[in-house]
């Protein structure tokens, strides 16, 4: 074996695909775990015409490390991460018709705050979380394992390379996705069947399989964003010069002259310059001198379209102008409302849709996030209290909603 093939063998094992598809055991992970390492370009790759794969990410993700985009980011992916969440008996079933109702939450719920052997619920759904918002592919493996205590597990995929069968039809036996892996040959996609991969959407439009993540409606805003600020820096450094000397009738050894001097002797060393010469040297400006010339308005108007296409109030990335104690709280509102709860509904019908109901079979659970109705806890608690004083809800589908369990099952506890 040679040194080229030993190499490519390491990257390989690193990058999680020493095992084929095929050779996959049960509840072992089929995707790489980081495929952008063994090849930064995607693959041509030989699904035929029905598999499209997503335009690269690249871009993308490098504007996501910029400071007032990253800020966007986790205001909505940490919000979801961190909030409270529970494993509950969908509407139309009741705890007591469905069998084993309390210990197949359990199971469930422990799984997904396990979801494998190096990630918790919050590290795995936020690398989901990230995809989602950056270029609307959000993409989770699913895995049987046999195992009742452990019935799946869930490993983060990079959404990118993920390509969708336009001709899938339907049928469970045939392969949905396939995933890029940078190897050569036959190895090159990893076919996923339909339960096998959770694939989250942001902006679902029929013409395209693909989702449109904020990041992306921001795309241009942010490259604009960058100049200008960029600009803006090298101005304020005294990087760019904004005026010229203009002295009338000199010779070009004189000017030339002047030029070295100035270079050897003044610049940069902070003296004052003195010059003798039968004319006085005028000053031509390019430009005011004033803080109008680092375009702060613009880049403030900038800021507000980044804010406008991840649904976000301007407030939340720095802009205060227009901000006070009587606006704040409802801009903080809206955000949680426009920004917020619509990636968090998502996420959760994904969790109930693709991995209760179409891996395990448990038709009978849901996930849900328990912040999204209210985020102030009094506020809540006046209403179900009224709604129990009137008789809507009992007192065991007041503790559900908490995410409690029934009085009877807590006294049993």
């Amino acid at each position: 074996m040679d040194v080229r093939t030993m190499v490519k063998d390491v990257w390989q094992r690193l990058a999680g695909v020493e095992a084929s598809a095929g050779d996959a055991g049960v509840g072992e992970r089929k995707t790489a775990m980081l495929p952008s390492i063994l090849s930064p370009y995607r693959p041509a790759g030989r699904a035929g015409q029905s598999s499209l794969p997503k335009p690269t990410a690249a871009n993308l993700r490098r504007f996501a490390e910029t400071p007032v985009v990253r800020r966007a980011i986790n205001v909505v992916k940490d919000k979801i991460a961190s909030m409270d969440w529970q494993v509950r008996v969908r509407r139309g079933y009741s705890g007591v018709t469905v069998e084993d109702a309390e210990a197949r939450m359990q199971v469930l719920r422990r799984c997904l705050e396990e979801p494998n052997a190096s990630d918790s619920f919050r590290v795995l759904w936020e690398q989901v979380l990230e995809d989602l918002l950056v270029g609307g592919f959000g993409a989770v493996e699913m895995e049987a394992t046999g195992d009742p205590e452990r019935p799946f597990h869930l490993w983060a995929v990079d959404g990118a390379t993920i390509q969708i069968d336009t001709k899938w039809d339907g049928d469970p036996s045939k392969p949905r996705y396939a995933q890029a892996t940078g190897r050569i040959g036959q190895e090159a996609l990893v076919p996923l069947l339909d339960d096998e991969l959770i694939y989250v959407r942001l902006n679902p439009r029929s013409y395209t399989p693909f989702g449109l993540g904020r990041l992306e409606v921001a795309f241009e805003t942010v490259n604009q964003f960058l100049s200008a600020s960029r600009y803006a820096g090298k101005l304020a450094s005294n990087s760019v010069a904004q005026y010229a000397l203009w002295l009338n009738d000199a010779t070009p050894e004189e000017h030339d002259r002047l030029i070295r001097w100035w270079q050897d002797e003044i610049e940069g060393t902070g003296r004052v310059p003195f010059l003798s010469c039968e004319q006085k040297p005028e000053v031509l400006k390019f430009a005011g001198g004033t803080d109008a010339d680092l375009r702060l308005e613009w880049q403030e108007m900038l800021i507000r379209m980044i804010a406008n296409a991840f649904e976000l109030p301007p407030m939340l990335l720095g802009v205060q102008s227009d901000v006070n104690k009587s606006t704040a709280g409802e801009m903080a509102d809206e955000a949680f409302q426009s920004a917020v709860i619509p990636v968090a509904k998502l996420l959760a019908e994904h969790i109930t849709r693709d991995l209760f109901a179409k891996k395990l079979g448990w038709r009978e659970f849901e996930f849900c996030f328990n912040d999204l109705e209210s985020r102030d806890e009094m506020e809540e608690l006046q209403i179900q209290t009224t709604l129990l004083q009137a008789g809507v809800l009992t007192v065991d589908e007041v503790r559900s909603m908490r995410g409690l369990s029934p009085i009877g099952a807590a006294v049993t506890q």
